[in-house]
């Protein structure tokens, strides 16, 4: 993804985002998981490529990765690689820039 072919979305305020959490915002018409850690924010889609759960009512393990609540697979946060089984497709990740205490998140054009 280049910079000409993304779009930055205005989508929380930094201090909305709880420390060693995740949450959930749409972004472009689509679900997207945000995750505040110990070395900054990160975007990633929303929802688990097994079972189409929600990964936001999944859990933040050691600020390394995100576990699905359906089967407990594991994603890594910062590069979408599925960790474990039942995963098998990784996730994909969104870059992400904050500015002036705002969280901006990065979408590829269509």
């Amino acid at each position: 993804m280049t910079a000409s072919d993304t779009t930055w979305h205005d989508v929380a305020a930094l201090d909305d985002l709880p420390e060693g959490d995740v949450v959930e915002r749409e972004v472009a018409g689509r679900p997207i998981a945000l995750y505040r850690l110990s070395d900054g924010v990160f975007a990633t889609d929303a929802t688990c490529t097994h079972g189409n759960a929600s990964l936001c009512g999944g859990f933040v393990e050691d600020d390394v990765s995100i576990e699905c609540p359906l089967h407990q697979g594991r994603f890594d946060i910062r590069s979408g690689r599925a960790l474990c089984a039942p995963l098998e497709a990784d996730l994909a990740i969104h870059p992400v820039r904050v500015e002036a205490g705002r969280v901006r998140v990065g979408i590829a054009a269509a």
